[in-house]
């Protein structure tokens, strides 16, 4: 049975056959060209144009064929598109015996195009198809030089090109015969020798993408049920505690009350570091999120409202500049309001006093682009690259905060990713960072 991957190889191929087309089509037309005046052969250049045309026209009767397979089938079958690949080779084989006889039959060492059409049948079919596509080119070719040295055709040499008729030289004809017939199914042996080769590694590569999927998959629900077992653990001792703080089962002294208060705030702290890893383990395991238009400027007002007083208790200038006529995203409000929230937390967070944190929002035809940026302690060139990673955090970051989870841009990227964004930094260790992401517009707004 074919897989996705399978079909869409195939497809990708249809297509790349087309496109090499268009450029031999055009290509060749300007060959005709040339040969017409640099060798006064005019007579030649009339059948070579007509040639370029009908491969112009046939390729684009192609193009239109694969176009309707790919709209009328979500996954084309494969079978389908690897018969119309065959097609197109053994078509274009023929049109290159045509080119070759009206540009010189053997004479002309384009001939050695054949190898081109082997070359890429052995990478895209099997290699029994591929011997005989290559048995196509010999007989094509061996017919061509039959015809010719026997007169039954007629001889269209390049004037000016060779004055010697090498056509009618026997030993000439079957020798470059020879060495075309062995190259060729040389060729063809070592392409798909290769091609075999790294399609076995391939096959084992996604069986070891699959393995690790599955067990990825394991761990993410092993993870979120011991998660979720000691989160209601510690929201008991939670409880607990406070029940404790508030004086209800009776009177505490000043140090209990401090240990307390301490324990408190640490439960507080594990519940939340729980809930967030409980989100993003929930997440990769569904794969899904809710979606829902939205406003992306409320959700930004919102994140703004959630940082003012941080922000005013350490004088940071705190600004937004939203550049957009329209403003809807189709995604989940809460986690895009949440990534907004946390990306500015963070900013406030490690920006000295008297600093400045400010949000920039712009678009173009496809993507909305968010900036943050701000004026604090940057991130170490050589951790840039690990910070999107799960329970890393830079070392600046673990000197100015100590208590931090290292999922919080986590979560972000896996929330931009979910809404088909991206994330990205920029950032110099003393002067600041900018976190950027993208959110793709409405397509109905």
């Amino acid at each position: 049975m074919e897989t996705i991957l399978d079909n869409e190889q195939f497809v990708k191929r249809a297509f790349w056959l087309v496109k090499l087309r268009w450029i031999t089509a055009f290509l060749l037309i300007g060959i005709a060209y040339v040969i017409s005046k640099l060798f006064d052969s005019a007579s030649l250049e009339i059948p070579l144009y007509v040639i370029g045309a009908v491969l112009l026209a046939y390729n684009f009767l192609l193009y239109l064929i694969l176009r309707c397979l790919v709209r009328l089938h979500d996954i084309p079958l494969g079978r389908a598109i690897n018969r119309i690949i065959i097609l197109q080779i053994t078509a274009d084989l023929l049109i290159l015996t045509g080119v070759i006889y009206y540009s010189g039959g053997v004479e002309n060492p384009f001939f050695f195009y054949y190898i081109f059409h082997v070359i890429i049948s052995s990478m895209l079919l099997s290699r029994r198809m591929s011997y005989l596509q290559a048995t196509l080119a010999v007989f094509l070719f061996g017919l061509l030089l039959t015809l010719e040295y026997f007169k039954i055709i007629r001889h269209r040499p390049i004037a000016g090109f060779l004055d010697v008729n090498l056509f009618q030289n026997t030993y000439y004809v079957l020798g470059v015969f020879v060495v075309f017939s062995t190259t060729l199914y040389l060729v063809v042996y070592m392409t798909t020798s290769i091609v075999l080769q790294l399609r076995k590694q391939q096959d084992r590569y996604k069986l070891l993408n699959l393995e690790l999927n599955k067990k990825d998959r394991i761990k993410n629900e092993y993870l979120l049920s011991v998660s979720h077992d000691i989160k209601s653990h510690m929201a008991v001792i939670k409880s607990c505690l406070d029940i404790l703080s508030t004086h209800m089962a009776g009177p505490l002294n000043e140090k209990q009350s401090e240990l307390v208060e301490r324990a408190d705030r640490r439960a507080f702290k594990s519940i939340a570091f729980l809930s967030t890893l409980l989100k993003l383990t929930r997440m990769r395991l569904t794969g899904k999120i809710e979606r829902e238009r939205f406003s992306l400027k409320q959700c930004i007002y919102n994140a703004f409202a959630a940082i003012e007083e941080k922000a005013e208790f350490k004088a940071i200038s705190v600004t937004y500049e939203i550049y957009v006529k329209k403003d809807t995203v189709f995604g989940s409000p809460l986690l895009i309001e949440e990534t907004l929230r946390n990306l500015l937390i963070n900013a406030v967070k490690y920006t000295p006093e008297n600093g400045t944190v400010s949000l920039y929002v712009t678009e173009d035809n496809t993507f909305f682009t968010i900036q943050i940026t701000d004026t604090g302690i940057g991130i170490p060139s050589d951790e840039k690259d690990k910070i999107f990673d799960e329970f890393y955090r830079a070392e600046n970051a673990r000197k100015v905060e100590k208590d931090g989870t290292g999922l919080g841009l986590s979560i972000s990227r896996e929330v931009v990713q979910r809404h088909g964004g991206a994330i990205w930094v920029s950032s110099h260790e003393g002067t600041g960072s900018t976190f950027s992401f993208t959110l793709p517009k409405y397509k109905n707004a």
